[in-house]
């Protein structure tokens, strides 16, 4: 196994959760997201069994199976293939992870200063922070907003950015360092899910 190449992570991640993986479009959606360029598509499902996440990843692996990341379920991601996994807090560490598959990307979903430089300083490639906006996805947390990202940026590790993350804001995010943004409702529940990854991509260049 290699170590991952940063330059190589991909600046979109498309995240599924519960309502997503019962959409009758999943399939058609997904392989429109992959069309659009390198998004990263997050197996995610915190009630989902272990076979119906594992039956997630494989339907999002057929549509872009060099980007297909897991959540939470690192035996998912080994048995699907995935390029990477995406860590919560109750997880395995990074260097758990690591020791699994030294090639994946390891990232880390973290809600403060510690608990992100922890999982920097434990091997994880890469922190999703949110929520940055206002979402119905987690409407009882209070959203940190662009400024209130500085601190995890200024940890030298790339930040993806979650949380009512839509075209109108993202561009916002690109200025002040964030590598990439993740989004469920503004990818997969648009009318072109093709335009909707280009447009994000674009303001992420």
């Amino acid at each position: 196994m290699t170590t991952p190449d940063r330059i190589s992570l991909p600046r979109l991640h498309a995240i599924t959760d519960e309502r997503v993986v019962r959409l009758p479009s999943l399939d058609a959606t997904a392989s429109a997201l992959a069309a659009a360029g390198p998004v990263a598509l997050h197996a995610r499902g915190h009630s989902l069994s272990g076979r119906e996440h594992y039956d997630l990843a494989r339907r999002l692996a057929a549509a872009a199976p060099r980007h297909l990341f897991v959540n939470d379920r690192a035996d998912v991601a080994l048995a699907a293939g995935a390029a990477g996994v995406q860590l919560s807090a109750d997880g395995l560490t990074p260097g758990e992870a690591r020791r699994l598959n030294a090639g994946w990307w390891i990232g880390a979903s973290v809600h403060d200063l510690d608990a992100a430089r922890s999982a920097r300083d434990g091997g994880a490639d890469y922190l999703f922070i949110g929520p940055v906006f206002a979402t119905p996805t987690h409407p009882e947390a209070p959203p940190l907003g662009v400024a209130g990202l500085a601190p995890y940026l200024a940890l030298g590790i790339p930040v993806v950015a979650i949380g009512g993350i839509d075209a109108s804001n993202a561009g916002s995010l690109r200025k002040a360092g964030v590598w990439g943004v993740a989004a469920i409702r503004a990818l997969w529940d648009a009318p072109d899910p093709v335009l909707a990854a280009r447009t994000l991509m674009k303001e992420m260049e």
